[in-house]
């Protein structure tokens, strides 16, 4: 068995602002660290076999304070990178982006990566886990990206989690994130 446990990051300024913030590594705001914090009594009670996290910042920043120290810190486990509409707010994305973006599938940033080339690098990563539980702190687009092959697509808030049974591809549950995006 191969359970996953995949942490939405808290909140970070670019957040806040409306802005897509895919590989700029920002970090989290003082409410992000109060919504990663309200995460560690809930946290605690559970054993992994491995907790990783994406190498941005906001995603390291997380899990150390909603659990501790992950033992990996991984580039695979990254936000989409939004290339050249990186840093801007969703009011300006041009309305073709927009809607691109909200259905998913076959967006493509440009200079930046497809959500298919996002599917494949972290499911990639996934796929290669051992059998255990494993404890992940990532990022909005990936868990929406989970959710959606389950036919649940939405986006959560900061500090959701999202419980997989990774080998059976099923939603175990769904704990609903802080607001205050």
């Amino acid at each position: 068995m191969s359970e996953l446990w995949l942490v939405r990051h808290g909140q970070t300024p670019w957040n806040v602002e409306g802005r897509l913030t895919g590989w700029t590594d920002v970090p989290l705001t003082p409410l992000g660290e109060q919504q990663a914090l309200a995460l560690r009594a809930w946290l605690s009670v559970e054993r992994f076999g491995q907790v990783l996290a994406s190498d941005l910042q906001r995603a390291v920043q997380t899990a150390r304070l909603a659990y501790g120290e992950p033992q990996g810190v991984l580039a695979e486990l990254r936000e989409l990178n939004f290339g050249d509409l990186e840093g801007l707010r969703w009011v300006e994305l041009p309305e073709v982006q927009r809607n691109a973006l909200l259905a998913f599938e076959g967006f493509q940033a440009p200079g930046g990566e497809s959500t298919a080339q996002l599917r494949r690098r972290v499911y990639a990563h996934f796929d290669q886990l051992p059998p255990g539980r494993h404890l992940i702190f990532t990022h909005g687009g990936v868990l929406r990206m989970v959710l959606r092959e389950f036919d649940q697509d939405r986006f959560l808030l900061p500090c959701a989690v999202l419980g997989l049974d990774w080998a059976h591809k099923r939603v175990l549950f769904v704990r609903e994130g802080a607001d205050g995006s």
